[in-house]
């Protein structure tokens, strides 16, 4: 039974809350109520930082849970005062120095690169995925080393250096060490799945007819966080096929800095009609600028336009070379002598 539920009741959470949970719901508060984000909520951030700087510590925790708010700001659990909020939140999201406590933890040990295949709606709205890995632990009784006192030699191979160099031959007398980049990431090392992959930031196609590229359009767009966006033309703005528009601050959010994004670009794709009525056809003629007449000569021909088809072309194409082989397999055809 704890004294009281304020810091709880701020986050949303009960008094018998994990750790994970009360992670999600920091999180999705102080993304909700950062200053950059809600510029007139700076009280309420303040207040889920100093609940959550409480609960997360176990010690600060436990004395609340027994005398409450007063027996944190008498000096219980350690802490010299609270941590300013923008502190919390940089060191929860990554961005931030040392800990809470100011305190040197352990040396920290080589990073562990793990592939985790996340969605663009993830990356965009952020997630918390739980990952199953394993670790090294020293053996308890070789204490690490790997076998008894004594019989661990040093590599013959890389001679104890652990990296192995290939020597290439370039010519006599001429040696040269070689040293690979991963295929995989590049030298990088991150991958990136090519099916989310940028394709050279043209962000998104948006399609309109020739009556919203002549005269004006007006299209809703709905973002990978479900809010919906509603783009227009200016009146007297002309839009051609394959022009690149953008929004601002509706791209994807900044590394580090969720509320910094960048920009959403759209590029047009005119959908022209197939077939016009000639009715029609004159009435525009009316209305759009005069056709460009050719100087024709006295001598000349008309013909006529057909639609092409590039892969249909491409076939025939190969049944008359494969015909020509054919013919080829029966012997020369008949050649004109000289004399």
């Amino acid at each position: 039974m704890v004294k009281e539920s304020k810091f709880y009741d701020i986050l949303g959470v009960t008094p018998d809350t994990d750790e994970s949970t009360l992670k999600k719901a920091y999180r999705k508060l102080a993304l909700k109520y950062h200053p950059d984000k809600n510029p007139d909520a700076g009280e309420k951030f303040k207040e889920i930082s100093m609940a959550y700087e409480v609960l997360s510590d176990p010690e600060k925790r436990r004395i609340y849970d027994q005398h409450g708010e007063q027996g944190i700001k008498e000096g219980g659990g350690g802490g010299g005062g609270f941590h300013s909020p923008m502190d919390i939140f940089d060191m929860f999201f990554g961005g931030g120095g040392g800990g809470m406590g100011g305190r040197r933890g352990p040396r920290r040990t080589k990073n562990l690169m793990h592939q985790l295949s996340v969605s663009l709606e993830d990356m965009y709205n952020g997630t918390t995925r739980k990952l199953a890995l394993q670790k090294n632990v020293i053996c308890g009784d070789c204490e690490g080393v790997g076998g008894k006192s004594g019989a661990v030699q040093k590599c013959p191979t890389c001679r104890g250096t652990g990296m192995q160099v290939r020597i290439h031959q370039l010519g006599p007398g001429m040696m040269q060490q070689i040293q690979s980049m991963c295929s995989e990431c590049q030298g990088q090392g991150e991958r990136i799945d090519p099916k989310l992959r940028c394709k050279k930031c043209v962000g998104r196609k948006m399609n309109i007819n020739i009556t919203e590229a002549l005269c004006g359009m007006k299209k809703s767009i709905e973002t990978l966080d479900k809010r919906t966006l509603i783009v227009q033309t200016i009146p007297g703005e002309v839009l051609k096929n394959g022009d690149l528009k953008c929004v601002f601050n509706e791209g994807m959010p900044t590394y580090r800095n969720p509320f910094e994004k960048g920009k959403l670009l759209i590029q047009f794709v005119v959908d022209f009609p197939e077939r016009l009525d000639p009715k029609m056809a004159e009435k525009l003629q009316k209305i759009l600028p005069p056709k460009e007449e050719p100087m024709i000569p006295d001598e000349h021909e008309e013909v006529n336009m057909q639609d092409y088809d590039p892969e249909a072309d491409r076939q025939r194409r190969a049944m008359y070379e494969d015909d020509d082989d054919e013919r080829g397999q029966h012997g020369p055809g008949v050649s004109c002598a000289t004399q």
